[in-house]
């Protein structure tokens, strides 16, 4: 004590001891890191601006969706990446791949058996897949099991059609071993319609598609599906439709009358890594394209929930219900997703700072009164050694009165804002009632 302040004497805080000098800077690196990592989390751009999404044969039904939505996402700054493939099953292998780059796609109902570890959602059902049948010669067919020894086209390996074909074939009693069943796409089963190769073959599209209209205005005859309901009892993932009469032609009166088919729904499927504001876009875009009416719907039928074939996002719960988040609403996209982004890096630290600015003022007020709380501990210190001396010497009094100057000669060097003034000048008058208390002790001391 003898190297520091003299008036200091009875009560001095302790040198800061090595392990809390060590854990300061811990925590202090802690806050630098913490700090970086939110920095480049900043920086680093809200959401990708591109989607690859894996579609099906060029100029199909799926490529005109995609091409569409294209369009619309374009609008918000987002590229789709259209790619194609042989159709629904490949769709399917390629998205439930975590390490590919494909995030969404088009499969069709019924051509899959997802498992729970496929890592894939459903953003939504989007459109009806009708089912075609044509079939050439003098005699009407309604029923499946009539095509058994017959030559049948039933789409091309990885598409959704080949697997529908085969299993309401399989329900009809229609195998590879009764029947010729041949695998080719659509331009060469109507060719082989045409030229009589084949006695009928399974297509699926929407009936304004190019090669339906081609069918529906050939010589070609259309199957009406006598057995539906019963054929969907069997296979759930489809749905009994009707083409009403005439819908290809007014004026010619095709077709004559009006024709039962089935259908598998479009469904659009993603990742469920797929970033949040991305779905809501594409629904946005699904609801555009698939919203109005149809031949077989009316006017908001699709896009819609109602399937179970993957699990459905979170985010299309919510937009069916309330539509896409307030900020996407009256935000440009762009500005909206940033703001969710930095919203989820700025709330903590908002809360941090709101801490802080409540924290600093009474930190400041601890630290300026402890300048005097550092006094009044000596004084107190003094005051008691006072009253613990009985009989006091001459040179104690006088070391006292010399201690109790030193202090009131220091507070009075105290800089403090003008607002504590009135704490210094009790600090004074604790001074000056120590002071007394020895000037009284000092009279009562005999010579």
């Amino acid at each position: 004590m003898s190297r520091r302040d003299p008036a200091l004497r009875r009560s001095q805080n302790p040198p800061m001891s090595a392990g809390r000098r060590r854990l300061l800077i811990a925590g202090g690196i802690l806050l630098l890191v913490a700090l970086g990592w939110s920095l480049v989390a900043v920086i680093r751009p809200a959401i990708q601006h591109t989607i690859i999404i894996t579609t099906g044969a060029d100029k199909g039904i799926y490529q005109g969706f995609a091409d569409r939505y294209a369009t619309i996402l374009k609008r918000d700054g987002i590229k789709l990446e259209i790619r194609s493939s042989s159709g629904s099953i490949e769709n399917y292998e390629r998205l439930k791949n975590p390490d590919s780059a494909y995030e969404v796609g088009f499969i069709q109902s019924g051509t899959v058996s997802p498992s729970d570890t496929d890592g894939l959602q459903t953003i939504a059902a989007v459109a009806y897949e009708p089912i075609w049948v044509f079939y050439r010669g003098a005699a009407k067919m309604d029923r499946l099991s009539e095509l058994q020894g017959k030559k049948v086209s039933i789409g091309v390996p990885g598409s959704g059609l080949l697997e529908v074909s085969r299993i309401l074939l399989a329900h009809s009693g229609i195998t590879a071993s009764n029947t010729t069943l041949l695998q080719m796409d659509a331009n060469a089963a109507y060719q082989g319609l045409k030229d009589g190769q084949l006695d009928a073959a399974f297509f699926i599209g929407r009936p304004d598609a190019e090669m339906q209209q081609t069918l529906l205005n050939s010589d070609l005859k259309l199957m009406s599906f006598a057995q539906a309901d019963a054929l969907v009892q069997k296979f759930p993932s489809l749905s009994k439709i009707v083409f009403p009469r005439a819908s290809t032609s007014i004026v010619n009166d095709l077709p004559q009358a009006d024709v039962t088919l089935l259908a598998a729904k479009a469904l659009l499927v993603s990742k469920d890594t797929m970033h949040p504001a991305l779905v809501y876009l594409l629904l946005e875009a699904a609801k555009t394209v698939h919203g109005g009416e149809d031949y077989f719907t009316p006017l908001g039928t699709f896009p819609n929930l109602n399937t179970n074939e993957f699990p459905v996002s979170e985010e299309s719960t919510r937009f069916f219900k309330s539509g896409r988040p307030f900020l996407q609403r009256y935000l440009p996209f762009w500005l909206a997703s940033f703001v969710e982004r930095r919203l989820l890096i700025l709330l903590p630290f908002m809360a941090l700072l709101l801490g802080l600015l409540q924290a600093l003022p009474r930190f400041a007020e601890s630290r300026i009164k402890g300048r005097l709380v550092v006094w009044y501990r000596e004084i107190k210190a003094l005051e008691d050694e006072i009253w613990k001396s009985e009989r006091p010497t001459r040179h104690q009094i006088a070391q006292w009165r010399e201690e109790i100057e030193q202090i009131d000669a220091h507070a009075s060097q105290i800089r403090m804002p003008q607002r504590y003034f009135q704490d210094v000048y009790a600090l004074k008058q604790a001074i000056a009632v120590v002071r007394n208390r020895i000037l009284h002790v000092a009279g009562t001391v005999k010579e």
